[in-house]
């Protein structure tokens, strides 16, 4: 599903972070693809999250230097929708023709959607029947506004790239970590600095998506607080012992556990709306990724609490690359869940 999109078959993914840019590019056509090139760059401070003109341009030179370095060989490029930017719901509709349901949707989406919807990209895709009602279809819609849209074209038009789509991350993530033969229901837990984003997918695709406003530096700041320390300090102690209750006396463990049993009862609340919609369907597994999957007993605490197997995400498991890489890609991959599933649409 797409917010925009074109035909082309060669162009890279793209994911804009929120402190650092990563870039895949895949060869080939088949399930397993080939890694041709891949970088990550940091931004300048908080560039990345500021409307002003100047940190705008820094965004779009890092990006440059990026596509540079990595040896990008194409201008198309895919390019992420950050979930705390883009609306995405499940509705059901009467089951009709594709060109009747599309004319539908569109007057539906103008109720459902927090923004206007002349001010705004709408797109839609069918996903199966409804649980409860066989005539009528789910269907997954997803919107951002225009205005986002435009300012992200903006910068990355400034640098002479050509946009063929942009993705929600919770679709490009679906596509890289989730096992492509899995029909079972998959929980994605991806945490990054300033958030968490939850995606439950049934046979690869999204059926529940939400932002959790929990991540890495959340947990830091509880460390400050807590244990009364600076932050450099406390970012070290957080990734270095982790949930580990033996470390340090248990300090860290004690100072970042009600932030983390916060996380814990949100991501709760959250299986437990997917399971009352879906009562035939249970989770088969939790998927980690992001920068909290390498926070120390973290998994292991995610796994006890909710009695189901934890897998550490790994976007490289449909993509071929020389063994001598293996090291250097596995120590980056839970960064790269996103940009990889950008570059392995179809």
């Amino acid at each position: 599903m797409n917010i925009l999109s074109g035909g082309q078959t060669d162009f890279f993914g793209l994911d804009v972070g929120t402190t650092a840019a990563r870039v895949v590019q895949l060869k080939g056509t088949g399930p397993v693809k080939t890694l041709s090139n891949y970088g990550q760059a940091e931004f300048e401070g908080h560039s990345a999250l500021s409307e002003a003109k100047a940190d705008k341009q820094k965004v779009a030179h890092t990006i440059h230097d990026l596509v540079q370095k990595a040896g990008i060989s194409t201008k198309n490029v895919a390019v992420n929708l950050p979930s705390t930017r883009v609306f995405t719901t499940v509705i059901e509709w009467d089951k009709m023709p594709m060109a009747e349901l599309s004319q539908a949707i569109k007057y539906q989406a103008e109720s459902v959607i927090p923004t206007p919807i002349d001010e705004s990209k709408v797109d839609w895709a069918v996903i199966g029947d409804s649980p409860a009602d066989p005539k009528k279809f789910e269907i997954l819609l997803s919107s951002v506004p225009n205005e986002y849209i435009e300012a992200r074209l903006d910068v990355l038009e400034s640098i002479g790239l050509n946009v063929i789509a942009f993705e929600p991350d919770s679709i490009a993530m679906a596509r890289s970590l989730v096992p492509s033969d899995s029909t079972a229901p998959q929980v994605i837990l991806d945490v990054g600095s300033n958030s968490m984003d939850l995606v439950i997918t049934i046979a690869g695709t999204p059926h529940l998506s939400r932002t959790i406003p929990i991540g890495t530096g959340t947990l830091i700041k509880a460390a400050v607080q807590n244990l009364n320390i600076d932050q450099a300090q406390a970012e070290q102690f957080v990734l270095k012992f982790g949930l580990g209750k033996d470390k340090l006396e248990g300090q860290v463990y004690n100072a970042i556990l009600p932030t983390v049993d916060s996380m814990m009862q949100e991501i709760d609340k959250s299986i437990k709306f997917f399971q009352s919609r879906y009562p035939l369907q249970k989770a088969e597994r939790i998927i980690v990724s992001g920068g909290a999957s390498a926070l120390p007993e973290l998994p292991l605490y995610i796994a006890n609490k909710f009695g189901i197997n934890v897998e550490i995400g790994n976007p490289w498991r449909n993509v071929s690359f020389p063994p001598a890489r293996q090291d250097e890609l596995m120590a980056m991959a839970n960064h790269f869940a996103v940009a990889t599933g950008l570059a392995e649409r179809s």
